[in-house]
């Protein structure tokens, strides 16, 4: 104690005779209380929380986010499991942004969400935040769907496309090659199923939901039509087109090729009867694939893959986007953090591993062919072609709407409540009226 006495008298005397001492002690004083608090807190890492569909959050977790922590100690990243269901996902983030509280910083967006995030000003705007070069490696189709009205607001983690399965070994046996266009599938089916090879001809998802939209889209491509024109707003849904393929897809109905229950059926109702021998072709999406080539089924090495053929007449067939990818809400405290995290999830050795380890299609082209990726998944050349030849459903914020109208007429033609041309022409009616709500919406 004797030794720091004259440091205390020292002190003790400067503290009388010096008011500049007295308030430099007192601002030091504070200055080191302050720090005492504010240093612990800024030690702790941030976090950014995201909602995920609950089975994608295992894969997700174990890869994209595990190597993001390892990369980056000083973030964290929070996932959330939702439900089971895309609609229920998108429900779930609406209802966080609307009631203004959202405790999302990343979004985890389907490919027809975009739109809608974008234009009710819940997503940062990424034009000019992400490299071009990082752009450049990505699918184009890919990449524009994170695009609405010219500006970019999602970065794709993964690809979909709609694929057309059918059996190789069925159609070798007959000596048919794999069809070039709707009428082939017609005629093939009839073939085989006239040789009892088969008990159906085509199967595809007919329920009324948004898998419906998806088999419209590729029939209305095939034929050359379009849905809703994104920049004009100009609707083609009662255009001869969209009759002529709302009619091609009940034909396959009245015409006994897709079995009368297929207005019921989703996309596993359809993988199990094309798994179970009981169908020559299958539109569904690539999950597929790895099931039906298992050493348990029945199919195994039968299958071929190819995109959506078009009408005859026409070269042009499609097959519907799908995919999901990152946003950034605009209310996150840490846009510095989210644009990083995103940045590294979509870049290409993370996105690699990802994919190799999931089984997704990747959304970076070079991956579709990448001799890592292709050992363990041969059939990714093929879906490259698919993927660049894929159809966007159209870019508009009343997406989910005009879904929802498309999908009632669609479902009253094809289960015959309604002509295909008395269902298309009401269902073009109602989406104009929607959108000119919107319009007056915007300008009031």
């Amino acid at each position: 104690m004797k030794f720091f006495s004259p440091f205390k008298q020292t002190w003790s005397a400067w503290w009388r005779r010096s008011k500049l001492f007295r308030y430099l002690s007192l601002f030091g004083a504070f200055a080191a209380a302050a720090l005492l608090i504010i240093l612990p807190a800024l030690s702790q890492p941030v976090t950014l929380r995201i909602l995920m569909l609950a089975p994608d959050v295992a894969s997700f977790k174990d890869t994209l986010v595990k190597e993001f922590e390892q990369q980056n100690p000083g973030i964290r990243v929070e996932i959330l499991e939702g439900p089971n269901a895309a609609n229920a996902v998108e429900d779930l983030y609406s209802s966080a942004f609307l009631l203004g509280n959202s405790p999302y910083d990343l979004i985890n967006m389907d490919v027809v969400w975009t739109p809608k995030f974008a234009a009710a000003g819940w997503l940062m705007d990424l034009t000019g935040q992400v490299p071009q070069q990082e752009l450049t490696g990505f699918s184009q189709n890919d990449l524009e769907s994170g695009r609405y009205q010219d500006k970019l607001y999602r970065l794709p983690t993964r690809s979909d496309a709609g694929v057309l399965y059918y059996r190789k070994d069925l159609l070798e046996a007959a000596g048919l090659e794999p069809p070039k266009t709707f009428e082939d599938i017609v005629t093939i089916s009839k073939t085989l199923q006239d040789k009892n090879a088969a008990r159906w001809g085509y199967v595809w998802q007919g329920r009324q939901y948004e898998g419906l939209a998806t088999v419209f889209v590729e029939a209305l491509k095939g034929f050359g039509g379009y849905w809703v024109n994104p920049d004009t707003l100009e609707v083609g849904l009662d255009k001869p087109e969209a009759i002529r393929a709302a009619e091609f897809l009940r034909s396959t109905i009245t015409e006994g090729i897709s079995p009368p229950g297929v207005t019921t059926y989703i996309e596993e109702d359809t993988r199990r009867i094309f798994q179970a021998g009981e169908a020559v072709f299958l539109r569904n999406w690539p999950y597929v694939w790895p099931l039906a080539n298992a050493d348990d089924s029945p199919l195994k090495g039968k299958v071929g893959i190819m995109p959506m053929v078009p009408a005859v007449g026409r070269t042009d067939g499609g097959s519907c986007l799908g995919g999901w990818g990152l946003g950034i809400a605009k209310t996150t405290r840490h846009p510095k953090e989210a644009l990083q995290a995103i940045r590294f999830m979509t870049s290409q050795e993370p996105q690699k591993r990802f994919i190799t380890e999931a089984g997704f299609v990747p959304s970076r082209r070079s991956l579709f062919t990448d001799p890592d990726v292709t050992a363990k998944y041969s059939h990714y050349p093929q879906l490259l072609e698919i993927s660049d030849n894929a159809v966007l459903r159209p870019s508009i914020a009343q997406y989910a709407q005009a879904s929802d109208i498309l999908q009632r007429y669609l479902s009253a033609a094809l289960t015959n409540q309604r002509s295909p041309e008395q269902a298309m022409q009401a269902a073009a009616q109602e989406t104009r009226r929607l959108l000119e709500a919107g319009k007056a919406a915007k300008r009031a």
